[in-house]
Parts: structure tokens; C-alpha cells; sequence
């Protein structure tokens, strides 16, 4: 009884922040070695943070010290649509959005009753998980309403240095409509990572809660030789809007040292899905590792 008593008390909210800004002090004091150790350990070889050099060093020197006040607006799934609107105006922001079906601070007063067809649900300050409500289901309430509350009292990103994901404060719940594409399936993610206004690559997401796989593509759909911690997937047919895609991604990342901007694309029609600061938290391994470095050139060195 007495384990189980202060188990609870060193997972509660207030105990969390308290690890949080103990985690924090610690790193700052001994030059960040939880996080190189993590790093080593996911990546294979030491982090620089003094002269990062490859992809995954430059987002990890993102998460440590970039403090532009604009990354918590787009980490956060429910304000960053007026950032959007703001950026592409009021029409192409309609015509990109996911529709919003419904935004509360409170999971019980989510209306299950008269949401109608599929949709999808999850906190505006966390990268996950989220639920899905696929057509004739009945969702669990009771799971669905308590681990949100869970995923409510917890600020995301506390112990991985993730900036961003810490400042969102006013926690929301965000109901969104589930897309399928022209053949009944939940899209393809095309998401295009954006470094100094260039597109540096292109991963294609398939199967992602059954078998998941990816494939890496140029921005030109040159098909890259190379693995992003998931093993390879399947070619993919070039998009004809690939295009629009890259423009949306440009004026999206614009002002941005890296801005990760994932699509869908359902028939001719694109969707946002969410802008990105710090995929994988940086630590998602590169197969060869060379490949790693070669797109950390997109970066000039940071100091």
C-alpha cells in the first residue's frame, strides 16, 4: 500500500512539473547529459551540441535553446488554425483545415451523442495518443473521457526538453473529422521537412497503426536509399499536386530555421495535418547514418 501511495504521489501533476524543473536545472548544470546519453544510445553516435552537424543534432540543438515565442502557437493543435489563417488567408485556411467539429476544456462535455459520422479526438498540447471513431462505433466514454483528463493535468515534453510543447497552458480537447481517401483508407501522411526555406526531404508514412513504414523521397520524388527509424516502404507514385504541396510547405515554414509541415492528400484535395518542431524529439535514427549528416548541410551551424 505504501509503494502504490508513492507511486501516486511521484506521478501526480504537481510532482511532475517539480521533476520538471529539477530535470531542467540538472541538464543546464552538466551540460545536458541525459539527453546525450539518449541520444548515443537511439542514434549510435555522441551528440554535439557546440557544432551540431547532422539533421538529428540540429533538432535536438532546436529543442535546447531555439526560444522563438511563435513554436508553442504551432505545436498547439487548436490556436495554430489561426496562425494558419493569418499566413494563407481565410480561404486557403478553409480549404486546408481538417474541419473542427468541436473544442472544449472539459472531455465530459464532449456532445458523443450528436457527433455524427467519423472523427478523431486529442489534446491540443500533446503529440499523442489520440482516438479514433470510425463509422457505426460506439465509443468508449468512460476510457476516451478518463485518459484525456490524464493527458489534461500534464504539461507534454517536460522530460525531453521539448520547449514548445511545456508552454501550451490553456489545454483544450480537439474533435476533428476523420479523412479516408478515394479508397476508404486513412491517408497517406506526406510530410515535407522544411530547413532554412528549402525542402530537405520528403517522408511518405504508410500503415501506421498496423505495420508501420515509410519512404523518403527528394523534393523533386527522387526516391532516397536511406530509412527513418521504420523500415522501408513502398514507392510511391509522384503527387500531381506535389507542387502545391512544396509551396503550402514553403509559406508555412517561412521565417522558421525547420519547420516540419505534414499533408494529406485526398484525391486532389490537401489537408493539414500539424506543423512539427522536433520529430522523433530528434532521436529517430537514420539508416545509413551518412544520411543523417548530409541533410544536417541544409543548416548552417548554430552557435
Amino acid at each position: 500500500m505504501i509503494k502504490n501511495l508513492l507511486k501516486t504521489i511521484w506521478h501526480s501533476p504537481f510532482v511532475w512539473n517539480l521533476r520538471g524543473l529539477f530535470f531542467e536545472l540538472k541538464e543546464s548544470l552538466f551540460g545536458y547529459q541525459d539527453e546525450k546519453r539518449r541520444f548515443l544510445v537511439n542514434m549510435g553516435y555522441k551528440l554535439n551540441l557546440k557544432h551540431p552537424r547532422s539533421f538529428s543534432e540540429h533538432i535536438v540543438w532546436k529543442k535546447i535553446y531555439d526560444r522563438n515565442p511563435l513554436l508553442p502557437v504551432l505545436a498547439d493543435k487548436y490556436k495554430v488554425r489561426e496562425y494558419i489563417k493569418n499566413i494563407l488567408g481565410e480561404d486557403v485556411a478553409k480549404s486546408i483545415l481538417v474541419p473542427l467539429l468541436y473544442v472544449t476544456p472539459n472531455p465530459e462535455a464532449i456532445p458523443f451523442d450528436t457527433l455524427d459520422g467519423e472523427y478523431i479526438i486529442k489534446c491540443n498540447h500533446h503529440s499523442g495518443p489520440h482516438f479514433i471513431v470510425e463509422r457505426n462505433e460506439k465509443p468508449d466514454r468512460k476510457l476516451i473521457v478518463g485518459a484525456l483528463k490524464e493527458q489534461l493535468k500534464y504539461d507534454y515534453g517536460i522530460l525531453k526538453h521539448e520547449w514548445a510543447y511545456k508552454k501550451i497552458k490553456n489545454k483544450m480537447i480537439v474533435v476533428e473529422r476523420l479523412l479516408r481517401d478515394e479508397e476508404g483508407n486513412l491517408p497517406k501522411d506526406y510530410k515535407l521537412h522544411m530547413v532554412r526555406g528549402e525542402c530537405a526531404f520528403i517522408q511518405v508514412d504508410f500503415d501506421r497503426f498496423t505495420d508501420h513504414s515509410r519512404t523518403l523521397y527528394d523534393k523533386d520524388w527522387q526516391f532516397i536509399p536511406a530509412t527513418l527509424k521504420f523500415k522501408q516502404g513502398r514507392d510511391e507514385p509522384k503527387p500531381a499536386n506535389l507542387e502545391k504541396m512544396l509551396t503550402l510547405a514553403k509559406e508555412l515554414s517561412s521565417g522558421f530555421d525547420y519547420l516540419r509541415v505534414d499533408l494529406y492528400r485526398v484525391g486532389e484535395k490537401i489537408y493539414l495535418g500539424e506543423l512539427t518542431h522536433y520529430p522523433g524529439s530528434g532521436r529517430e535514427k537514420f539508416t545509413p547514418e551518412a544520411f543523417d549528416f548530409e541533410l544536417g548541410k541544409y543548416w548552417k551551424d548554430n552557435d
